[in-house]
């Protein structure tokens, strides 16, 4: 069991855990995810990890589907810019394995921003911590379990 699922579950917080059978080939975890599992892609997000000018490290949450709008997340932040952050810096900072970087129950504390699109839909997926592991919940419940906060910062 993950941290991420270890969290939801000391919390008793309504949430659903899907796996597949992760292909080590594939490009794109999140996209993976979306044909292996027959989702809509735009309900499946990725996490991703950004550091800012002052080396703060945040969590943005966006829909596999588009990227990350990194001026909008900035701005979001509250800081002059961001950019994406070192993916060895990314694993330490999570304690999870790029691929399966959950933004739940991550070794530490870091603010969070899940995109605004991720509230029009009843649920949305996240890894739950593994390559091949999915946690289907609610964006508010999402939010709510990693200190996030809804803002503008995914692209098309």
């Amino acid at each position: 069991m993950t941290p991420a699922i270890q969290l939801l579950k000391k919390a008793r917080a309504e949430y659903q855990v899907h796996s597949y059978q992760h292909d080590p080939q594939s490009s794109s975890y999140g996209l993976e995810a979306v044909e292996k599992l027959n989702l809509p892609a735009a309900q499946v997000f990725k996490t991703l990890l950004v550091v800012t000018e002052k080396a703060e490290l945040l969590v943005a949450v966006v829909p596999v589907a588009g990227s990350l709008d990194l001026k909008a997340l900035a701005q979001a932040a509250g800081v002059k810019k961001v950019e994406m952050a070192d993916p060895q810096a990314a694993q330490r900072a999570t304690g999870y394995l790029l691929g399966g970087i959950s933004p739940l129950g991550q070794k530490k504390r870091l603010r969070s921003f899940i995109d605004a699109s991720a509230q029009q839909h009843p649920s949305i997926y996240v890894s739950a911590g593994r390559r091949g592991l999915e946690v289907q919940l609610s964006a508010v419940t999402l939010a709510q379990h990693c200190q996030a906060q809804f803002a503008a910062i995914g692209r098309e």
